[in-house]
Parts: structure tokens; sequence; C-alpha cells
């Protein structure tokens, strides 16, 4: 009896030191998988998600300095290229859930409105010495009830950029001259704008039909018609733009019917651009000039960069650039900045600001991508360098008196798409005057403001 207690002790013993055993091994695996999670969960903290349009500046810039900012900081970059309305609406996804998704993101001036309640207030990163370096508007472009949520990172306007060869023809001046009494030059002004645009119309070819054309005018069915359209209602007096500061709709008043009228003038009376102008955009009216069919376009300042190249340009280094022309108000123009912003659910805040003043302070690298940037100081460097002579011009048509944003509010999309576009279409195509077109567009604003 006593040697069979002793063997069943012996046999709880061992299994008691097995259980042990068991119990230590389990605990070291647990122990080790929460040290593996830790350390998966502390590489995802050492990095921040930035959303660009996929191809644009912004993604080319992102590339090109995430290794610097992982070695100055020790976070990665990791970035989400997305189509240009693919940013509005996943940003616009990551405000109404406050996922966490984005640290950063770069977007277009027009979404502020529909954006600033999810953004982070980021005014403590324009000092003075960085608001001095920015353009007239750059600041309030990004600030959306008193509060600054974007820094700019680069901004642009149409400019003229006219064939030089063309101008400085010997026989075009003299006839030139002969025809309207003035010495033939890049035009500063509308009446300017109109007689060089009629001059250059031609047959050159002399087989009966216009094969050369003056310029052109905007007029498809997307924003850039309505953008050139502001530009010379700017010019003829408009400020603000479209809607008044008290909510008045302003479209039907005489800058912006004196600024249509001047359009359809070129259209139908002067016949000094395509008769396809409702097919035209920035893309149709680069690929004219681009190819020696027109004299001069209004377009905006990058799209100067493929002057001296000739795989883009059959006109290859006979192009030149001057400011945006002038009303009886001035030079005006509506720019088109971009900016960066940090969505208010972003998990590492203080990162993210830090990438962002990371690149501002590398704000060459987009002049060197897409031939504009934000800095005056970027603008002035790169302004003395062969092949950016388009930035003087620029910096004239930024800073002119009559240069402004488009009005903030939550429905101008809705404004633009819905009134604003059929408008300038129903003047450029006949069916209705100036006049009536934008007394119907202001009567479409006026139901959906609110």
């Amino acid at each position: 009896m006593v040697t069979r207690k002793i063997i069943l002790l012996h046999f709880l013993l061992f299994i008691l030191l097995m259980l042990a055993a068991c119990s230590a091994n389990e605990t070291s695996n647990n122990e080790s998988e929460d040290q593996q999670s830790e350390e998966g969960s502390d590489e995802e903290n050492q990095s921040i998600t930035v959303l660009v349009e996929g191809g644009s500046p912004a993604f080319t810039v992102a590339n090109e300095t995430a290794d610097e900012f992982k070695e100055e900081t020790g976070y990665e970059v990791k970035i989400e290229a997305v189509p240009y309305t693919g940013v509005y609406d996943k940003l616009k996804a990551e405000v109404a859930s406050r996922a966490g998704a984005f640290d950063v993101a770069t977007i277009d001036i027009l979404w502020f409105p529909a954006l600033a309640g999810g953004l982070l207030p980021i005014g403590d990163l324009v000092t003075d010495q960085v608001e001095s370096d920015l353009f007239p508007g750059l600041i309030s472009g990004g600030t959306y009830n008193d509060e600054v949520y974007g820094m700019p990172v680069w901004t642009n306007v149409k400019n003229l950029i006219y064939r030089k060869d063309l101008f400085q023809n010997n026989e075009n001046k003299m006839a030139f001259q002969d025809k309207y009494g003035y010495e033939l030059q890049p035009p500063q002004t509308w009446e300017e704008y109109r007689d060089v645009a009629e001059f250059f119309t031609q047959d050159t070819n002399e087989d009966g039909n216009i094969d050369m054309y003056g310029t052109t005018v905007f007029g498809a069915n997307n924003g850039d018609s309505v953008a050139s359209w502001l530009d010379h209602a700017a010019q003829a007096g408009a400020d603000p733009l479209v809607v008044g500061k008290n909510g008045e709709v302003l479209v039907n008043t005489e800058p912006y019917v004196e600024s249509l009228e001047f359009l359809t003038t070129l259209l139908h009376a002067d016949q000094s651009v395509p008769a396809g102008a409702l097919e035209m955009a920035s893309a149709e009216t680069s690929e004219l000039f681009w190819s020696g069919k027109s004299a001069m376009m209004l377009a905006w300042g990058h799209f100067y960069v493929p002057s001296n190249d000739p795989e883009q340009s059959d006109i290859a280094g006979n192009v030149g650039s001057a400011p945006m022309i002038a009303g009886d108000e001035g030079i005006g123009a509506v720019p088109g900045p971009w900016y960066q912003v940090i969505p208010k659910s972003s998990n590492k805040p203080e990162i993210a600001k830090q990438y962002i003043q990371f690149l501002y302070e590398k704000n060459e690298l987009y002049m060197e991508t897409l031939g504009v940037a934000a800095r005056k100081s970027v603008f002035e460097e790169y302004g003395e360098k062969e092949g950016y002579e388009h930035l003087q011009p620029l910096m004239t048509t930024l800073s002119g008196e009559q240069t402004q944003n488009r009005p903030k509010i939550k429905q101008w999309q809705q404004i633009e798409s819905e009134a604003l576009i059929p408008a300038v279409q129903y003047a450029f195509s006949g069916e209705k005057t100036p006049q009536e077109a934008l007394d119907w567009a202001a009567g479409v604003i006026e139901e959906i403001l609110p």
C-alpha cells in the first residue's frame, strides 16, 4: 500500500510539472506573439499616409521626397494615389467616417467649403515669414470661416501665350500698322486682343478655308469655360465673383454680361476663333496652338513649359509669354491653387504638420515638376532661368488688382455645373443672348442657394 501511494504521488507530481512546463511555454509563446504584434503596431505607427491625385505634381514630389523624410523623422510616407475626383470623394468619406485613413491630402481650392469642417486648422504654420513669401489671395484661399486649413503647394493662373515668330515678322508688323494704326505687340487690353485675333485669323495657304486662328474661347462642358469667362468678368470690374457678400446673385449684372458679350463677339461677329467653341477647353486650345494653328492662347501659365520642346510642339523656340490682358478695371484672372491639408481624424497630426513644413521648404520641386510653385522666392529664382520665361508675366497676373478666388460657398460646384456652364453654352450657341443666358443663370443660382 505504501509503495502504491508513493508511485501515485510521483505520478501526480510528474503531471503537475508537465502542466507547469506547458503553461510556461504557452506564456512564452503569447509574450512572443504580443511582442511581434507590438512591433507590427510600432511599425504601422512609424508611417503617415498621404492622399494625392495620381500622376499629378503632388504625386511626383511625394515620391521624390519620401526617403528623405524618413531619414529625417523615421516616418515612412505611404502614398495613396487616386484620380482627381477620387481625392475629393475619399477625403469627403474620411471627414464623415473619421477613420484615420489619411494624415495629409493635397486638394483643389474648390473643395474647402465642403471639407473644412473635417480639417485640422494649421494657422500656426503660417508665420509672417511664410505669408510674406506667398502671392495675394493664397492664404485666404485656404481659409474658411476665419480658420486657415491649407498650406499652398502651387498656384496658377491664365496668361497670354503667343507666337513670337508671327509677332516679330516684319511683313506682319507693317500690315498690322496699316490696318489698325498702331504697333503689333502682345495685346494688353480687350481692344488690342480683339484686333490681334482678327488680324491673325487667316487662310494661309489660300485654299478658301481658314487654317490659322487668332485665338480661342472656351465653351466645353467643364469648369474651364466658367473660369475663362470669370477672368474677363474680373477684368470688367466684377468683385466679388458670382455671389455678393450678403448672398446676392451678381452674374446678370454689367461686368458679367459685358465679358460674355466680349467672348461671343470673338466667336460670332469676328469669327477669329474656331467655330467649334463648345468642344474646346484647355486641352483642345493647347493642341491647336502647339500644332501652329493659333497665334495666341489665354492658358494656364504652366502650359508654356513645352514651348522649347520639339517633341511636344511644332513651334518650339518661337513662343512668348505675357501677362493676362486687362479690361477697364485692370488685369484680373481666377487662380487655381492647390493646398496640403490635415484631416482632423489623423492619428499623427504633429508629424503631419512636420511633413507639410518639410515640403514647404522644398517648394521648388513643384516648379521643376509642373512649371509653377507657391512661393514668390521660388518664382523669382526660377524666373531668371532659361525655360521659365513665363514666370515674370505670371507673377504680374497673380498680383493683378482684379485677380481673385472663386466664391467660398458649399454649393459652388452645383452652381458651376447647373447654372454657369449652361449659361456660357447658351450664349456661345446663340440660343440666348448673353443677358438672357445670365438672367436665366441668376434664377437657377437663387434656387440653389439657401
